[in-house]
């Protein structure tokens, strides 16, 4: 028979401190190898943990950011961007453009500072008064340090310019779409805006062109394009993924261009708060439109937003479609940029073109359209486009 198994009554706030041992089943490992086991276990878990713990801090900076946005909002004001205007405080920006640049494109960083992008006070002129931050996006090289050529090039080069937001990011490392949520975060932190706009460095931009917004919303033209996904492992756009989007000859769903879109401060902060577990494609704007393709967002197709280099930007302007940007359509950009942005800038000013930009956008954004008329009414010919997507949205 079975001895009673003894009754132990602790003393006020104690714990019983002797228990009656549990037999292990014969096929348990042994005391010795437990902790071992454990060992091996803890590994294989680290980097699910850091994992964890990262998304936890970004959630947690996601939600100090927007109260501090709140705060701000709620005063009219928003903290200074630039080290001469520390501890002062201005009205929020209408929005921030990143260029995606890199190491090799000097020549092209250059054109566009001898054309569309303002240097020196206009550039600082250009962000006090109308609010617009353009500035080239770069990461760092793989081998950081004072020997590196290509990071002292890069530091003499910022230190000359003044216009370069740089990235803790290896440069080519894991593709353009983690750069792209790298600048998001990197700009939600530092500036704060209404919009958040990228662009290529082949790109020519109009920014300073005041061009009057349509009130109709004509959608018979289109920037969010359909591509076919591609399958060939010998091509520079090959998509390990494809499997994903069906049988052969299916393609990807539609998503804006990546020459150039614009996203509001909403997007850009859940697309920062998330970029643990937002998946990244081969191609970058196959990315950001899988980012957004289950959110409930506004996707707007601005026609005039459409435009190549002349002769196709021509006919748009001459039917009052005037543009902001342009580029070539067969190269994705503008063909040989540092030596043609000086002629493309000629040939934008001839029919007033822009090239192929695409807008996604929050509605419930909140952006009070009536405040900021002044502002739009006096500024450059990118926010005339952003303004006309506003009302767009109130429709």
């Amino acid at each position: 028979m079975a001895a009673a198994r003894p009754h132990h009554r602790a003393p006020p706030g104690r714990v019983p401190t002797s228990y009656w041992a549990v037999p292990e089943p014969p096929d348990c490992p042994s005391k010795a190898n437990s902790g071992r086991s454990r060992a091996v276990l803890s590994q294989a878990q680290t980097r699910e943990v850091i994992i964890a713990l990262d998304r936890t801090i970004s959630d947690i900076e996601m939600r100090l950011a927007a109260a501090r946005a709140a705060q701000m909002r709620n005063q009219g004001v928003s903290p200074s961007d630039s080290a001469a205007d520390q501890g002062n405080m201005r009205p929020r920006l209408l929005f921030v453009m990143g260029i995606m640049t890199t190491f090799d494109n000097r020549r092209r960083r250059d054109s566009i500072r001898k054309t569309w992008m303002p240097q020196g006070e206009r550039l600082r002129m250009l962000e006090k008064d109308k609010g617009i931050v353009t500035r080239f996006v770069i990461g760092r090289s793989a081998n950081p340090g004072p020997d590196s050529e290509v990071e002292r090039a890069m530091d003499a080069e910022e230190k000359e310019y003044n216009d370069i937001l740089r990235l803790n990011h290896v440069e080519g490392q894991d593709g353009l779409p983690l750069k792209i949520q790298m600048f998001l975060s990197s700009a939600l932190s530092t500036w704060d805006a209404d919009f958040y706009v990228k662009v290529d460095d082949d790109v020519h931009v109009n920014i300073d062109y005041s061009f009057l917004f349509r009130s109709d919303n004509e959608d018979n033209e289109f920037c969010i394009l359909l591509f076919t996904n591609y399958k060939d492992s010998e091509s520079k756009y090959y998509e390990p993924d494809h499997w994903k989007f069906g049988t052969a000859g299916n393609n990807y769903f539609r998503h804006a261009t990546r020459q150039l879109y614009a996203i509001t401060r909403d997007l850009a902060t859940y697309i920062s708060a998330n970029k643990h577990i937002l998946h990244k494609y081969t191609n970058e704007d196959v990315s950001f439109g899988s980012w957004l393709i289950g959110l409930d967002v506004e996707h707007v197709d601005e026609r005039s937003l459409c435009c190549g280099i002349p002769p196709d930007c021509e006919w748009k302007a001459q039917a009052g479609n005037p543009c902001g940007a342009s580029f070539d359509w067969n190269c994705s950009g503008v063909c040989n940029p540092a030596e043609r942005m000086e002629e493309t800038k000629t040939q934008q000013l001839s029919c007033r073109c822009l090239g192929s930009w695409s807008y996604t956008f929050l509605p419930s954004d909140a952006v009070h359209l009536h405040e900021l008329e002044g502002k739009f009414e006096q500024s450059y010919g990118i926010v005339k486009v952003l303004h006309r997507v506003w009302r767009i949205l109130e429709m």
